[in-house]
C-alpha cells in the first residue's frame, strides 16, 4: 500500500474544482499502489477548514487543515516548506498536485527542496510495477509522450479537467496543521488578488467552453459567444491571443501556449483558425467542435466535428437549438 499526498487548491475562501479532481487522481493513485491512504492539505485563511467535507466526498481518508492568515492569499514558500516537510516524514509514497498557475509554481519547488524528480501536467497515468507511468502532452500537445518516474516519494501534477471529479464518499477525518515555517515572514508575498467576473464560470472548472477568434470580425460579435455559453448554462468563453491583444477580450480569455491550458468535454472553436499557438492549449479536449468559412483551416485536422460556414450564422443557429434541446 502506498499513502499519497494531495494539495487541494483553493482561491478566496474557495475550494476550486481542480481540488476535487486531484483528489480523485489521488484516489486512483492510492487504489493502483495496493489501497493506500489520500490525505489532502488545505491551506486558507479563517474559515477554510469549513471546506474540507468536500474533500471526503471525493475520496480523502484525511484532511490536514492549514488555517492562518498568512494563507489567505497564494504563499509559495510557506507552503513547500511544509509539503516537504510532510513528504520527508516517509509517510507518504507519492506527491499530488494540479497543474494550475499555483501548482506549475509550488510543485517544482517541493520537487528541488526534496531533491526528487517530478513528472509534471499529466492527462493520465498508471502504476507499473512501482513507477507512475503518465502521459504528458508535448510538442505543442502534438504529441503525448509517456514518462515514467520511480523513486520516494514520486511527485506528479495533474492538467486540470484530466480527471473527471468522482464521488466517493469517506468518514470526514480532519487534522489541524501548522505551517513549517512562518507564514508572515515568506520573502515572496502575495499582495493583492485581482479576480475576472466572478458572476462567470472559469475557464479550468467549465466543462463547455465557447472560444472565439478573429473570424468573429469584431468585438462586439463575442456577444454570440456569450449566447451560446448562455444557452449551456454551464460553459465559459474563451479567445485566441490575437483576439485578447487587440482588446476585444481580457488577457485571462486567453487559450494556447502563452495563456490558458484547458481539457474540457466540450469545446466550440468559432472563426478560429487553428494556430499551432492555440491548438497547444486546448487540443486534449474531449471533443472539439469547429467553426470556420475557411475548408482548409487547420482547426478541422484536430476537431471531432467541422462546420463549414460563417461563425457569425452558425453561432445563433446553435444557441436556438441548445435552448430548444434544453427546452424539451
Amino acid at each position: 500500500m502506498a499513502n499519497v499526498l494531495v494539495m487541494a487548491e483553493s482561491r478566496a475562501g474557495e475550494l476550486r474544482k481542480v481540488a476535487l479532481e486531484a483528489v480523485t487522481a489521488a484516489r486512483q493513485l492510492a487504489e493502483q499502489s495496493g489501497g493506500g491512504e489520500v490525505h489532502a492539505v488545505l491551506a486558507g485563511g479563517s474559515g477554510i477548514g469549513a471546506k474540507a467535507e468536500a474533500l471526503a466526498q471525493h475520496g480523502a481518508d484525511k484532511v490536514l487543515v492549514l488555517e492562518h492568515d498568512g494563507f489567505a492569499l497564494y504563499n509559495p514558500e510557506a507552503l513547500t516548506s511544509t509539503l516537504a516537510g510532510l513528504l520527508k516524514s516517509g509517510t507518504y509514497t507519492y506527491g499530488v498536485f494540479s497543474a494550475t498557475s499555483h501548482g506549475r509554481d509550488l510543485s517544482p519547488r517541493v520537487a528541488a527542496r526534496l531533491g526528487v524528480g517530478l513528472v509534471p501536467d499529466l492527462t493520465g497515468f498508471a502504476v507499473e510495477n512501482g513507477a507512475v507511468v503518465g502521459q504528458h502532452p508535448i510538442n505543442n500537445a502534438k504529441v503525448i509522450a509517456t514518462l515514467a518516474l520511480s523513486g520516494s516519494p514520486t511527485l506528479l501534477s495533474v492538467r486540470p479537467a484530466a480527471f473527471t471529479p468522482a464521488p466517493d464518499a469517506r468518514a470526514l477525518v480532519t487534522e489541524a496543521i501548522t505551517s513549517a515555517s512562518e507564514p508572515t515572514a515568506s520573502r515572496v508575498k502575495v499582495v493583492e488578488l485581482k479576480q475576472g467576473n466572478t458572476d462567470k464560470i472559469d475557464l479550468n472548472d467549465a466543462p463547455v467552453i465557447v472560444a472565439g477568434g478573429r473570424g468573429l470580425k469584431t468585438a462586439d460579435n463575442f456577444k454570440l459567444c456569450e449566447d451560446l455559453a448562455d444557452a449551456f448554462g454551464n460553459a465559459a468563453v474563451g479567445a485566441t491571443r490575437a483576439v485578447t491583444d487587440d482588446g476585444w477580450r481580457p488577457h485571462t480569455d486567453q487559450i494556447g501556449q502563452t495563456g490558458r491550458n484547458v481539457s474540457p468535454d466540450l469545446y466550440i472553436a468559432a472563426g478560429i483558425s487553428g494556430a499551432i499557438q492555440h491548438l497547444a492549449g486546448m487540443r486534449t479536449s474531449r471533443t472539439i467542435v469547429a467553426i470556420n468559412k475557411d475548408k482548409e483551416a487547420p482547426i478541422f485536422k484536430i476537431a471531432d466535428y467541422g462546420i463549414i460556414g460563417d461563425a457569425l450564422e452558425v453561432l445563433p443557429a446553435l444557441t436556438a437549438a441548445v435552448k430548444a434541446a434544453k427546452a424539451s
